[in-house]
């Protein structure tokens, strides 16, 4: 099972074993054969084991008491306890994905989830950077200081060379984040052998693990050429292996230190505050004010569905009416 924090571990525990067992055979069914990511797994397994908490305080001892009316209970207490209409939506798909899968195993004699519905997700638009912020971003790392990395277990063979290789190492993230929109996760999964300098597109494996090629242009290009050449080996290690990207120790670089350096830089320069995700928002909202075709964006974001890349025209409608109502005379 994948590691679900404390408080969830412990109701795990106090589970019944035929529900504690579901519960477990739910998440590696969840990431053998469905190839979910861990954090969709730790997730799921979050919501199915407050479900059934949930059932068990209602005096569920084994599935078979499981029904729809407790599944509406579950979401009931979930609305008053505050949460939001999203999270109430999430909660809702894993007790139907539990039902499904627990019916199809025969530990369900119906799949109670069914007909459970839940409330529509309110969609906040994201907030996008204008291209000209994007470009000073993404500029950023050849005009100030690089925010610190976590310092490295051992001294750097040279102080000078790893001064520049950080930089280098910066740049070419913001590059690739924002010429390809990849997720944050996906450019820190890049390998070295990702990246075809040849048709200047680079091999991304995303939700899923589904695979995709992703185009970039001339400056990510150059960028991917100055860290490759001088960047690269200066901070190569022991642990780097074939990873594209590193960290001050070495190691493939992490997601969570790729945030820090975009807001970090984005607040340097006096831009709006900003993430790996708001430059893969305005990767999309500008290829989109662009003319590129709505399904060649949802290809290059690696979205599922369409409806999932139709929330940019949207963006971008909203920016329309923001210039219509400052610049015409009667709007």
């Amino acid at each position: 099972m994948s590691r679900p924090d404390r408080g969830t571990r412990a109701m795990h525990q106090a589970l019944p074993p035929a529900l504690r067992d579901a519960v477990d055979d739910f998440a590696e069914h969840l990431s053998r054969v469905r190839n979910r990511s861990e954090h969709t797994v730790r997730a799921y397994v979050t919501d199915l084991v407050s479900l059934l908490d949930h059932a068990v305080r209602m005096g569920c001892v084994d599935l078979a008491g499981l029904d729809l009316s407790v599944l509406r209970s579950w979401l009931a207490r979930q609305r008053t306890t505050g949460a939001a209409r999203t999270s109430l939506a999430r909660r809702a798909a894993s007790a139907r994905a539990f039902s499904a899968w627990a019916h199809r195993a025969g530990l369900l004699s119906a799949d109670v989830g069914a007909a459970l519905a839940s409330p529509r997700a309110h969609r906040e638009l994201p907030n996008v950077l204008r291209a000209d912020q994007a470009a000073a971003l993404v500029e950023a790392p050849a005009r100030q200081p690089p925010p610190a990395d976590p310092p490295p277990t051992q001294p750097a063979p040279d102080a000078t060379e790893d001064a520049e290789a950080v930089p280098l190492r910066d740049r070419v993230l913001l590059e690739l984040l924002y010429a390809t929109g990849v997720r944050v996760s996906e450019a820190c999964g890049l390998d070295v052998g990702d990246v075809d300098h040849g048709r200047r597109v680079i091999r991304v494996f995303g939700k899923g693990g589904r695979e995709r090629s992703v185009p970039y242009g001339v400056p990510a290009q150059c960028s991917l050429d100055d860290w490759l050449r001088r960047g690269r080996p200066a901070l190569v290690g022991a642990r780097s292996g074939d990873a594209l990207l590193l960290g001050a120790r070495g190691g493939r670089l992490n997601p969570t230190t790729a945030r820090q350096i975009v807001g970090a830089y984005a607040e340097a320069a006096g831009l709006p505050r900003t993430s790996p995700h708001g430059l893969r928002h305005s990767a999309a909202t500008h290829l989109l004010e662009g003319g590129a075709d709505l399904r060649a964006v949802q290809e290059l974001l690696g979205h599922s569905s369409l409806a999932s890349t139709q929330i940019y025209t949207h963006v971008s409608v909203e920016r329309l009416r923001a210039a219509y109502r400052q610049a015409h005379p009667r709007a």
